[in-house]
C-alpha cells in the first residue's frame, strides 16, 4: 500500500494490490495513508462524494436503457465484523436504490452445490446500467473451502485460474469489477464481537460460530494473501482497504466507486424521437389548454 505522498494520484493507486510485491502482513488495518485524517473530515466529504456518485449512477442507468452493456460490480470480502454490511449501507446508500443489485452469498445450498462453484455467482451479475454489490462472493470458494478443507488443495488452487478467466469474461461483457478486501485486525475484531454481545440491539448479529472462525484468523490471512495476489488482474483488481476505522473504510470504498464511474464517464443516450416534435404534440394535445 502506498504511503502518504504527493505522488499518489488516485485512491486506486494507493490501495491497489500489485501481485508482484503484495504482502498482506505489511498492510496496516488502522492506516489512513491518503485522504481524510479524522472522522469529521470524512463526514464532511461524504455528501460531496454522494452527490457526484448519484449523478454518475443515473447516467449509467440511463445509458443501459439505451443499449449500453456497461455496468459496475463492487465485491466486498473480509473477516467477520470487517464491515461488509456497513459499507453497503454507507456507500451504496449514497445512490438511487433502483439502480442497485445487492447479492449476499451465504453457505451454498444443496441445489447450488449440484453446480460448479461459479454457477450461483453468474446468476447475480448485475444487468447493464446497474451497480451490483456482492456481500461475499466467489472468493469464498478459495477462502472457506481452503481453510476448512472442504475440497482438495488441487481443486481450490485450480479455482484461481477459473476465477481470473471468469472475471476477464465479465470485463469483455461490459462489467467493471472493483474488489475490496476490508482488512481488519484481530484486536479490532475482538472489540466488535464484544460490542455485539454487550449491546442487546446488536446481539442478533452475533453467531457462536463466529468464535470458531476467529480461531482460524491467521489461516484466513494466508488464504487472503494468496487470493489477492493471484487474482488481482488488470481486468479485476483487488484493493486492500484498511478497515479498523469504519469512517475511513467507508470513505475509501466510496472514493473507489466514484473514481471508477468517473473513468467510465457514462453518458445519457440520445432519444429515438425528435424532442421538438414531441413538445409540439404535447402542447397540441394538452387537455389543460
Amino acid at each position: 500500500m502506498a504511503k502518504k505522498s504527493a505522488q499518489v494520484q488516485s485512491i486506486s493507486d494507493a490501495f491497489r494490490v500489485r501481485p508482484e510485491d503484495f504482502d498482506l502482513a505489511k498492510v496496516d488495518p488502522a492506516a489512513t495513508p491518503v485522504g481524510p485524517q479524522s472522522k469529521a473530515e470524512a463526514a464532511e466529504d461524504m455528501p460531496k462524494i454522494g452527490e457526484e456518485l448519484d449523478g454518475l449512477q443515473e447516467a449509467l442507468y440511463a445509458e443501459g436503457t439505451g443499449g449500453s452493456r456497461r455496468r459496475v460490480l463492487l465485491v466486498l470480502q473480509g473477516m467477520d465484523t470487517s464491515g461488509k454490511g456497513g459499507t453497503i449501507r454507507h456507500v451504496a446508500g449514497l445512490v438511487n436504490p433502483q439502480g442497485l443489485h445487492i447479492s449476499s452469498f451465504k453457505k451454498p445450498t444443496r441445489a447450488e452445490l449440484r453446480h460448479e462453484f461459479l454457477w450461483r455467482i453468474r446468476r447475480q451479475v448485475p444487468l447493464p446500467g446497474y451497480i451490483g454489490v456482492f456481500d461475499r462472493s466467489h472468493y469464498e470458494d478459495v477462502l472457506v473451502a481452503r481453510v476448512d478443507n472442504l475440497v482438495p488443495s488441487t481443486e481450490w488452487r485450480r479455482r484461481y485460474r477459473q476465477i481470473n478467466a471468469f472475471e476477464t469474461e465479465l470485463a469483455a461483457e461490459g462489467v467493471t469489477t472493483i474488489k475490496c478486501f476490508l482488512h481488519i485486525s484481530p484486536e479490532r475484531q475482538r472489540e466488535r464481537l464484544v460490542a455485539r454481545l454487550e449491546d442487546p440491539l446488536k446481539r442478533w448479529k452475533y453467531n457462536p460460530a463466529d468464535l470458531e472462525v476467529r480461531a482460524k484468523f491467521s489461516r484466513y490471512q494466508l488464504a487472503y494473501q494468496d487470493a489477492l495476489a493471484k487474482c488481482s488482474t488488470p481486468a479485476a483488481p483487488w484493493f486492500a482497504v484498511p478497515s479498523d476505522r469504519k469512517w475511513y473504510r467507508n470513505w475509501v470504498v466510496a472514493r473507489l466507486l466514484l473514481e471508477t464511474l468517473r473513468d467510465l464517464t457514462p453518458t445519457y443516450p440520445e432519444p429515438s424521437y425528435d424532442p421538438a416534435v414531441e413538445l409540439a404534440r404535447l402542447r397540441e394535445s394538452d387537455p389543460l389548454r
